[in-house]
């Protein structure tokens, strides 16, 4: 289902026209509703704390419903504080709310980005949707939208993978709301404000080890007992430590194993892959099924370009498009609601020299000194040797995997300024944290949103959606104010809550880099189609000078974006 909302004259008489039938999907509201006619929402809605939520809105409101769906306690918030419920939600939402009383039109964006929300004017006509796909295809005053593209978006996509602009699409008339922002239009003014920010101020300093644990394992409980289907549930799982405690934890949520069926991915010939045999015996310990797959020739379909395959703007992710909806299939039988681990190598990013000065310019001495005795506690002999390890690689160049490549249009890389642009990656947009800065600054990249994209494009292939609990806001909130030193070193705040919960192996095993390289060797064996030659092409790539022989590495992924641009210029064009 894709929701949306034709406004058309606002300043006049409206005429509001929601688009597809209410449905909810396990929990996820989806549709339109209004409250007592004074009101409309359409939009795709799952709020977490809803029963705290709606606790408040009683005492506020002289009547609620006894059991009311997510999509009508927005309405409610918003009949009791106005523009600022926003601030008063929680979840995965993307909608728009139309206040026939005041004449004003409201579209809202949760926190992280989870859900899209996309918009576009003409001559006083505004549309609104969660599918770009739909928006391009509404007519706007009688006429279609502008489907000139946006050349920033495309010069970042060919660069970088995705753009750095989070507002920015692929057509230059068509907008994403930002996450955690509100647009509000009324007969006098269109504004766009942010009204959530990511936040922290001081550590949170409990008395033991085991306080840690405990309210990690409270919080993570709350967080998926709001994202639990009807049925089963289930997991993508690795071998780590992040996916096999939030297996822990889904069951400890369900009180039942048999709910819990979980999916591991791996590869069999293409480079050496150990997930498979820590997934199954953390499964084992645990008695939830488990589902392993190899993935060897899933991630590059040799006849992709030849496939029907239609995706919204430009994606890398079209050359194993086709496999990914088999697998997405597979995944819908078993389970209509799946759990993604992400979120914790960020949120427990180990900040100890921040935190040790940040300690020192207050004149916390005596935290200071129990921090650095528990610091190197947990590090212990192993620890030193890593450390004597990574210093002597100190003068190994890095990898740059964002270089404006020789082949990008001259022309387009000066008037964009893009290797300035590039130069800028990864920086916060603001001043650093105190003691937390690359873990608070890493949830402002852009490339959170384009991650939740990738999902939502996914959810499509399949009756299925994906759902993210370490990013609830109380656990990742709960998780960036652990003191880093000693609790995100090795993650040792989720190690210390499994204790017991995990085998030993699993808890003792670390975060280990990838060696080799897959889909390099799946596409040098298979080959990259001839480009299509589209006109459109040339304005953004000089295709005399791509590599004549498959580079690697980071620019074979380049070499890719261009294939996967050409094959979706030629169809959208």
């Amino acid at each position: 289902m894709r929701a949306g909302l034709v406004v058309e004259s606002p300043s006049g008489a409206p005429q509001l026209a929601f688009v597809h039938s209410c449905e909810s999907f396990d929990g996820e509201w989806r549709g339109c509703a209004n409250l007592q006619g004074r009101y409309w929402i359409a939009g795709r809605i799952r709020l977490d704390a809803r029963r705290d939520l709606a606790a408040r809105l009683a005492k506020t409101l002289a009547a609620m419903p006894p059991t009311p769906t997510d999509g009508e306690l927005c309405l409610q918030a918003y009949a009791a504080w106005g523009d600022r419920c926003v601030e008063h939600l929680a979840g995965d939402f993307a909608f728009v709310l139309w206040d026939g009383e005041r004449r004003r039109l409201l579209a809202a964006r949760d926190q992280l980005g989870v859900r899209t929300l996309f918009h576009a004017e003409k001559d006083s006509v505004l549309v609104l949707g969660d599918s770009l796909d739909w928006i391009v295809s509404t007519p706007l005053a009688g006429q279609p939208i502008d489907r000139e593209h946006d050349e920033q978006w495309i010069a970042d996509f060919l660069t970088a993978g995705s753009s750095l602009d989070v507002e920015r699409t692929v057509y230059r008339a068509v907008k994403r709301l930002a996450p955690a922002h509100l647009l509000e239009i009324s007969d006098t003014a269109v504004a766009v404000r942010r009204y959530w920010h990511l936040e922290l101020d001081e550590p949170l300093y409990l008395k033991s080890g085991a306080a840690y644990a405990e309210r990690f394992l409270e919080l993570m409980s709350h967080a998926i007992g709001d994202r639990l289907p009807a049925g089963r549930v289930g997991i993508s799982m690795s071998g780590g430590i992040d996916s096999t405690t939030l297996a822990v934890c889904t069951i400890a949520a369900t009180g039942d194993a048999s709910r819990v069926v979980a999916e591991c991915t791996h590869f069999e010939r293409l480079m050496p892959d150990d997930e498979a045999s820590f997934a199954r015996l953390a499964a084992r310990h645990l008695g939830i099924e488990l589902h392993v797959k190899a993935i060897d020739d899933f991630i590059y379909d040799p006849d992709w370009s030849s496939r029907s395959e239609s995706l919204a703007e430009p994606s890398a992710n079209v050359v194993a498009r086709h496999p990914d909806r088999l697998m997405a299939l597979e995944q819908a039988r078993r389970a209509p609601v799946w759990f993604f681990g992400e979120g914790p190598d960020n949120a427990l990013t180990f900040e100890r020299d921040a935190y040790f000065a940040w300690l020192a310019r207050r004149g916390e001495w005596l935290r200071f000194g129990r921090a650095a005795l528990l610091y190197l506690k947990a590090k212990g002999i192993g620890g030193w040797g890593e450390t004597l390890r990574r210093y002597a690689r100190r003068g190994e160049s890095p990898v740059d995997g964002s270089d404006v490549p020789s082949w990008l249009d001259r022309g387009l890389v000066e008037r964009l300024g893009q290797e300035e642009r590039l130069g800028h990656l990864g920086g916060a947009g603001g001043p650093a944290h105190p003691w937390r800065p690359r873990a608070i600054a890493s949830f402002t990249d852009a490339i959170w949103p384009a991650l939740f994209d990738d999902f939502d494009s996914d959810e499509r292939l399949a009756p299925m959606v994906w759902r993210h609990p370490y990013l609830d806001l109380r656990v990742l909130g709960f998780l960036l104010a652990v003191p880093p030193v000693p609790w995100a070193r090795g993650k040792l705040l989720m190690r210390t809550a499994m204790r017991g919960r995990l085998p030993d192996i699993v808890l003792g095993r670390r975060k280990t880099p990838l060696v080799g390289a897959p889909l390099a060797d799946l596409v040098a064996a298979r080959g990259l189609p001839p480009l299509s030659n589209a006109p459109q092409l040339a304005r953004y790539v000089d295709v005399g000078a791509l590599p004549g022989r498959l580079p690697a590495g980071a620019a074979l992924d380049q070499l890719i974006r261009v294939h996967a641009l050409d094959h979706w210029l030629a169809r959208n064009g």
